[in-house]
């Protein structure tokens, strides 16, 4: 499968890069600024919207075409501070179209928007890239990426090295960096997770970079790989199948990891750079007095519901947890966040309509 070029007397492998935007089309287009100037030679971009309201589809249209510039904040290793060469061929399609392989893009079409038609959340929204690209034969890997991102020029090419090297690998992360201060780490690749707790924590977050740690010690040290730069796999989607998509928000990525833990190795390419704004779309923050609702919601949620399913033995102790959340929130004056979580305890099924806003 990919072009036969030559990359070290090599087939050159395709990859299909998905983003999904959701009202935030300025990030997503600083984002796809970096990715139109990666070094590596054979890749596509489908851009998953999710029902935008604020005109991204018509940003999108008009960056592609050369009529919006876009100018980062960051001094990116390997760009040149210039925007991309423009106009990029772009092709539309709805969602079932594209779920059907796309199959009227013309084959210069180097970016794809695809209307969704709906906020299908995370999972959701970069499952409908992800069916595109297992419809089309030459896809040999996908790297899904948060759109709050931007990337160095060789950081697609340093994944494709590191599964190369690796082939069992079903999926592999990047070093993340912050945003605003690059010299700060994010994650090395992935997570630890904590199941008394159901909680996570980034490895290597807050160190600094660059750090001179071995990738076989990180690796070993590996729950799932963070979700704002997963690189998979053709086999890996097909053996595992997608993102479970009823999570909504959060805990997918871990989910995913649980179901190929049996099958897939998980892998980090250290050189592969990606700066991440953090919850540049839904507010996501480490601290619960500056979580959106929507982020606070689906991470105690799916919290609940994970260990549900994978270590149900461990819900006193989650509980305890929880319990410990509506403290702090109290103790934050959020009397109706603490009601949103003591709501869940009692019913983690129940929607984000029905806890947040009745």
């Amino acid at each position: 499968m990919g072009d036969h070029g030559c990359l070290g007397c090599l087939p050159v492998k395709k990859v299909c890069i998905v983003l999904l935007n959701w009202n935030n089309w300025s990030d997503t287009l600083e984002c796809l600024e970096s990715l139109f100037q990666l070094d590596y030679p054979n890749f596509k971009v489908v851009v998953c919207d999710n029902d935008s309201k604020d005109n991204s589809q018509k940003k999108i249209r008009a960056w592609a075409a050369g009529e919006l510039d876009i100018i980062s904040e960051q001094t990116i290793p390997g760009s040149n501070g210039k925007s991309c060469p423009k106009p990029i061929t772009m092709t539309e399609f709805n969602r079932d179209a594209a779920e059907q392989g796309g199959d009227k893009a013309p084959v210069e079409s180097r970016l794809l928007l695809v209307h969704n038609g709906a906020n299908l959340g995370f999972a959701g929204g970069n499952n409908v890239g992800l069916r595109y690209a297992l419809r089309c034969p030459d896809i040999d890997y996908c790297w899904v990426l948060n759109n709050d991102t931007v990337v160095a020029a060789d950081a697609l090419q340093k994944l494709v090295d590191r599964m190369s090297r690796f082939p069992t690998t079903g999926i592999c992360g990047s070093t993340i960096l912050e945003y605003r201060h690059p010299e700060r780490v994010n994650a090395l690749g992935g997570a630890i997770y904590n199941r008394w707790l159901g909680l996570a924590w980034h490895l290597g977050r807050g160190r600094s970079w660059p750090n001179k740690i071995g990738a076989e010690t990180v690796e070993k040290k590996f729950d799932y790989v963070v979700g704002a730069s997963m690189f998979v796999s053709r086999e890996f989607l097909l053996k595992i199948g997608l993102m479970e998509d009823s999570y909504f928000l959060y805990f997918e990525e871990l989910d995913w990891a649980m179901r190929a833990s049996a099958m897939f190795p998980m892998a980090w390419a250290s050189e592969s750079l990606v700066y991440h704004k953090v919850g540049g779309s839904i507010g996501t923050r480490s601290h619960p007095a500056r979580k959106s609702w929507t982020s606070d919601f689906y991470t105690l949620r799916n919290r609940i519901r994970f260990t549900r399913q994978y270590y149900p033995y461990a819900l006193p102790t989650v509980y305890m947890g929880l319990i410990g959340a509506i403290i702090l929130r109290l103790l934050f004056g959020q009397w109706r966040r603490a009601l949103m979580v003591a709501k869940l305890m009692v019913r983690p099924e129940i929607s984000f309509d029905d806890c947040c806003t009745a």
